[in-house]
């Protein structure tokens, strides 16, 4: 025992560096682990071994799918979105620009079919014609409106909209994971300071009785393996409030701050990727955009042949009947290339009807905490061997460099 207060007196310096150093492990090897967990978007180095791409841009596609089926499945639907929005108030948004199209389409086509035809025919009938169909536009996108709205998964695909934008944007899918989970990843680096100093004090006796090169480097490794492991697990478990030895209680942070997560996660959401923009991009070109312009085709040539009345037939002579089923499909084309830029005057209008991020944080309160635990548990969970391998490694490493410093330190 004297030889051991002796040889701490004598090499107090060394001793005193071993739990600090330790803590340092813990500490740089978190950020490690969390930085791989995200970065580089892109594979760096050479496939396929030789190299790294961050755990969530890596697996992409699935943890697109993970967050997609969690917001689809449980906080949100295609019916919610476009049923909340009113169809009398959108023609009302879009009145301006809707019937400015109408004039330029009946010119247009007049040109096309009927060349000079247009030019020579007086202005007052020009104007009456104009309209009649001006008319008669607000009356088809309000049928269209309520068509797609009973039956709106024939036309919008909200899981193919959601997964779409977070593989294309692997930024933005990370940005989902981080700042749903910012306190969390914080925690997971701190932890590594306290549980690496708990760790270093028994490494301290360890090699004050051994004086074995190898308890640095072993006990860096476990520094770095174990306290990746147990800051993981407090993150989310126990899942609800437990006491231990009877004096704290502790629950996993990321379900403790279930209320602040569900603000973060439904304002990035609504801010980021269920928008009235990315909704109407995906009705207009997602991959049930098809059944949307039929939709608009029928509606439009119905309205025209509602509009020829009893003078179809006449029509239908005087052009041809070919003719007249051209006119009807190129005047149906012109207003489907015209409707993104139409659409875009409803943004304003469609953000505050939907109401996209009270819905989920409304929606996410009322989880379970196993379906809460699911909106960020694949990013940990993906590959986690990884990240405590990672940190052990590292630990170890830093280990070796720690018995170098120790016998420099106490020559």
């Amino acid at each position: 025992m004297n030889a051991f207060l002796q040889d701490f007196q004598t090499n107090w310096l060394v001793y005193a560096s071993m739990p600090v150093i330790a803590a340092l492990i813990g500490y740089v090897t978190k950020l490690v682990a969390i930085k791989m967990m995200f970065e580089p978007l892109e594979f760096v180095g050479k496939k396929p071994f030789f190299g790294w791409q961050g755990i969530v841009p890596r697996r992409a596609a699935r943890m697109a799918s993970i967050a997609c089926d969690t917001m689809t499945d449980r906080l949100i639907s295609a019916g919610e979105v476009m049923g909340r929005l009113d169809p009398e108030r959108i023609v009302k948004e879009i009145e301006q620009p809707l019937l400015d199209g109408v004039e330029e389409i009946a010119a247009e086509i007049a040109m096309e079919f009927q060349p000079g035809l247009w030019e020579s025919t007086p202005e007052v009938w020009r104007r009456r014609i104009i309209r009649h169909v001006q008319a008669e536009a607000p009356r088809i996108v309000t049928s269209l409106l309520e068509t797609i709205k009973h039956d709106v998964d024939a036309v919008f695909d909200l899981k193919d909209m959601v997964v779409s934008n977070l593989v294309k944007d692997k930024a933005l899918l990370n940005r989902i994971f981080r700042e749903s989970g910012h306190k969390e990843f914080r925690f997971i680096a701190r932890s590594g300071i306290v549980f690496g100093f708990a760790i270093g004090l028994v490494q301290m006796f360890a090699w004050a009785a051994l004086k074995n090169p190898w308890v640095m480097p072993i006990f860096g490794g476990i520094t770095g393996w174990f306290s990746d492991w147990l800051a993981l697990k407090m993150i989310f478990r126990p899942k609800k409030p437990t006491k231990y030895l009877g004096i704290f209680e502790w629950q996993g942070l990321f379900l403790k701050r279930r209320q602040e997560v569900a603000a973060d996660y439904g304002a990035l959401i609504a801010k980021e990727i269920i928008t009235p923009r990315n909704v109407i991009e995906a009705v207009l070109h997602g991959p049930l955009s098809d059944r949307l312009f039929a939709l608009v085709a029928q509606e439009v040539q119905t309205a025209m042949d509602r509009q020829s009345g009893v003078a179809r037939p006449l029509v239908v002579m005087a052009v041809g009947s070919g003719r007249y089923q051209q006119v009807k499909k190129s005047i149906a084309e012109k207003v489907i290339e015209r409707l993104p830029e139409t659409m875009a005057y409803i943004e304003d209008y469609a953000g505050d009807a939907m109401d996209i991020r009270n819905t989920l944080v409304t929606k996410m309160q009322e989880m379970t905490e196993e379906e809460f635990e699911g909106l960020i548990r694949p990013a940990f969970e993906q590959d986690e061997w990884i990240l405590i391998a990672t940190g052990a490694v590292l630990g170890f490493a830093v280990g070796e460099l720690q018995v170098i410093l120790v016998e420099t330190l106490a020559h």
